[in-house]
């Protein structure tokens, strides 16, 4: 078996991508989107077509609205592909504000099933800030599942767990650049590689604090930077990988093993962790590198919203 098979044996395999015509030859069970992921789409020539027939389609109504149904146009394709789920983001620059992403949920959540797809096949993709939990909380009572993404920090793992969010995404990559880029050139690849890996010890370390305490989310690692990264997080419950990366593993040929399951308990809280919102901000702020990322991921996301916002108010 290759190395993309051998994975499957212990991991759900996730492709994280908007190109629904590259998903088929990875046989990935589940797809991530992102606003990034759908305006790079978008700009190549197989999919503008798309674009431009639900902006037609749509003429008259908010530009919200239109996106949304760019969205879950490209997640209905996607899942005509994938036997699973699809995630499919809230607008990022509405990351602050609780009611408007439940709003904006449930207007995703609509042209989904006006399209008729079950909701369960449907993660509503948020990102990990106090009031986007607080938003999947409601959203999951509601029957409503989420993806918390954006996650770089434990307590945001320790918070979307009390919320009883379905899965999180905690960013291997995004970690690690942070970690490499302060050290300068004090660096050493090879002492931060593998298990050693900032990005690595994180998702591990979230891991094993859902399972020592029975949280049912599901963990899902995103943002890989290479594939030794992938390959120290074999038995998490789900790794969602670039088609780049997916096309390597699926031809290496080196041995995978499990790398991650549900002990050691050392370096883990003796009794599960509950936080307030004021405590929440307090451990967040105290974290540099998870504050930063999370700040520049919302900005990132927002820029490329508006992009995509430009490129829709230029076909209407």
């Amino acid at each position: 078996m290759n190395q993309l098979e051998q994975l499957r044996q212990y991991t759900t395999v996730v492709a994280d991508t908007g190109n629904f015509r590259q998903l088929a030859q990875f046989s990935p069970r589940d797809a991530t989107t992102n606003p990034s992921l759908i305006l790079k789409a978008v700009q190549q020539p197989d999919y503008a077509p798309l674009l431009a027939e639900t902006v037609a389609s749509n003429r008259g109504r908010s530009l919200a609205e239109i996106v949304d149904e760019v969205l879950v146009r490209f997640g209905v394709e996607i899942l005509k592909v994938v036997p699973g789920r699809v995630s499919t983001e809230v607008d990022a620059r509405l990351s602050f504000d609780t009611a408007a992403t439940v709003s904006r949920a449930h207007h995703i959540i609509a042209l989904y099933d006006a399209a008729g797809i079950d909701r369960d096949r449907v993660l509503i993709k948020i990102a990990s800030t106090w009031e986007g939990i607080q938003a999947a909380r409601i959203l999951e009572q509601e029957g409503i599942r989420c993806n918390l993404t954006l996650l770089f920090a434990f307590c945001q793992a320790v918070a979307c767990g009390e919320a009883r969010v379905r899965l999180i995404s905690p960013f291997v990559g995004r970690i690690y650049d942070w970690y490499k880029k302060n050290a300068g050139p004090t660096w050493d690849e090879a002492a931060n590689a593998g298990s050693n890996d900032p990005g690595v010890k994180s998702v591990a370390q979230i891991y094993r604090y859902y399972k020592r305490f029975g949280i049912e989310t599901e963990v899902m690692g995103a943002s890989f930077r290479n594939v030794g990264q992938i390959a120290a997080l074999v038995g998490c419950d789900l790794l969602t990988i670039s088609p780049d990366l997916l096309a390597q593993l699926e031809s290496g040929s080196g041995l995978v093993h499990r790398a991650v399951d549900a002990s050691p308990h050392d370096g883990l809280p003796s009794q599960q962790i509950s936080y307030t919102e004021a405590g929440f901000r307090y451990a967040l702020n105290e974290d540099a590198m998870a504050t930063e990322k999370l700040a520049e991921g919302i900005r990132g996301f927002a820029a490329d919203a508006d992009k995509l916002d430009t490129m829709i108010e230029g076909l209407k």
